[in-house]
């Protein structure tokens, strides 16, 4: 009998004998007929766990990645925003005005470990609990990674000054620190804090903006700066914050808006679920015929932000690897259109 090189999977083996011990009790037209059927069958089979696999590693890489960048956001801020007495933007500049009121205050002993992270990751539990039905499983999980690899980070790291200079600190720290926040971004995750409550704000009011949230939780927590500490050290950490969400925008696509076009010929039922369970994004859908072939496709179209464009390829090829994507950059979209982080 000829061997059809099927994967050595253990559901792969066991449907192969299962399938040559009824090939031999059938006549012989039968068995021609179940023989091809048998190939077509586990065909099918290898090549779905191949997509698996494909689809696997691709996340897998992202989600190093993603962990990198995480990684070298506690980096820049221990070596950087912390030894010059510098707040960074968001709920983690909260948790440095809370430890250094706690370190003063209660005389708690801090070495050369920041607390900060150990209080953000506390801040970011009840975060995570609200956002768990808001937010897609994949994207919460590889955020929940991430926070944690910051917040250890920053716990375990040695606070170390580098620089002395208070202005070279600002801009240094923020470079590096929205350099990683932004790998973690484009990699489909997110240092949590802000990140979630603004999206979550969003989907409960549309007038709401990612960007909006962030400025009023910033203008609040650089005024506490300013009333508990000096002028010198909330202008610096204003520029560092500035420098920092400039350096995120460089790496990651936030805010540039794309049309995606997607014409398959297979059934689009369950494409569209995931695109709706893992992106969170909507999809009109209408059937067309080729004007050559005369078959019948469904094109599917759908807004997104650029940096969820890979996730979206990676979910259409697992299951039309020929579907046709045709993609347009910087549209502008009015309406009831969901801006995410």
């Amino acid at each position: 009998m000829r061997q059809c090189g099927f994967p050595k999977c253990g559901l792969a083996r066991c449907g192969l004998v299962f399938g040559n011990a009824i090939a031999k009790l059938l006549p012989g037209n039968l068995h021609r007929y179940f023989e091809a059927s048998k190939f077509v069958m586990f065909k099918g089979m290898e090549m779905n766990i191949l997509k698996d696999k494909r689809l696997l590693l691709y996340e897998g890489r992202r989600t190093l990645l993603a962990m990198l960048g995480a990684a070298i956001y506690a980096i820049g801020t221990n070596l950087f925003i912390v030894p010059s007495g510098l707040y960074s933007s968001g709920i983690m500049g909260l948790c440095q005005v809370v430890r250094t009121l706690l370190v003063e205050c209660m005389r708690l002993p801090m070495g050369n470990v920041d607390i900060a992270g150990i209080i953000y990751y506390i801040i970011n539990i009840p975060i995570f609990v609200i956002g768990y039905r808001k937010m897609g499983k994949k994207f919460l999980l590889k955020t929940l990674i991430c926070v944690t690899i910051m917040s250890g980070g920053m716990a375990v790291i040695p606070v170390t000054q580098i620089v002395e200079d208070t202005m070279l600190a600002s801009v240094i720290g923020g470079i590096i620190c929205g350099a990683g926040v932004g790998i973690l971004l484009r990699m489909g995750a997110s240092g949590g804090g802000m990140d979630i409550v603004g999206v979550i704000l969003v989907k409960w009011r549309q007038d709401f903006s990612v960007g909006r949230v962030n400025l009023m939780m910033n203008l609040v927590l650089y005024s506490a700066c300013l009333f508990l500490f000096d002028v010198e050290t909330a202008l610096y950490s204003v520029i560092n914050a500035a420098v920092y969400s400039v350096a995120i925008d460089r790496l990651h696509a936030q805010n540039i808006n794309v049309e995606v076009n997607v014409i398959t010929k297979i059934s689009s039922q369950e494409l569209e679920r995931e695109v709706f369970s893992e992106l969170g994004r909507g999809i009109t859908k209408w059937k067309t015929m080729g004007a050559y072939t005369h078959e019948e496709s469904h094109i599917l179209y759908i807004m997104m932000s650029k940096y969820e464009v890979h996730q979206l390829k990676a979910i259409v090829h697992k299951y039309d690897p020929q579907a046709f994507i045709v993609i347009n950059e910087g549209v502008r979209v009015e309406g009831n259109y969901l801006k995410k982080l």
